[in-house]
């Protein structure tokens, strides 16, 4: 009989299969509120003045990616290369590691000013800052 020497955990497999089953049938996310899952990994966070992204990519050559804001979506694209060679006769036993197009796209707040964003790709971190409109940011008002 035959004995894989990679014994399968069907418990792991369903879990796998769930989060893949959610993950597509989720809707586009919001910096109010999104779920997990996805390449790149996110972060996001805001201040009074700006709205900072935080796209986890590591290994990829920032040449390649895509950043993209059209009426307040903000689309994050590009191609991440398998790191197994596939003229490589080597049977993959678990490939944990995500490979191929990937696109993540977040509706932005109407206060964020589409004139002012700027992205830099530091340590496989895409660091993308989106000013707010000067009307929208907070000042104080002196009382005459």
């Amino acid at each position: 009989m035959y004995r894989s020497l990679f014994p399968r955990d069907m418990f792991a497999e369903l879990d796998r299969l769930q989060r893949d089953m959610q993950q597509a049938f989720d809707l586009s996310p919001t910096i109010r509120g999104f779920g997990r899952g996805g390449f790149p990994a996110l972060n996001i966070g805001s201040t009074p003045q700006a709205i900072h992204v935080y796209a986890f990519a590591p290994g990829i050559d920032p040449a390649t990616l895509e950043i993209h804001l059209d009426r307040g979506l903000l689309t994050i694209a590009g191609e991440r290369k398998s790191a197994v060679p596939e003229e490589t006769a080597a049977t993959v036993h678990i490939d944990e590691r995500f490979a191929g197009s990937f696109r993540r796209m977040l509706t932005l707040p109407e206060d964020a000013d589409p004139d002012a964003i700027e992205a830099r790709y530091v340590d496989g971190v895409v660091q993308i800052t989106i000013q707010r409109h000067a009307s929208a940011q907070p000042r104080r008002i002196n009382i005459q």
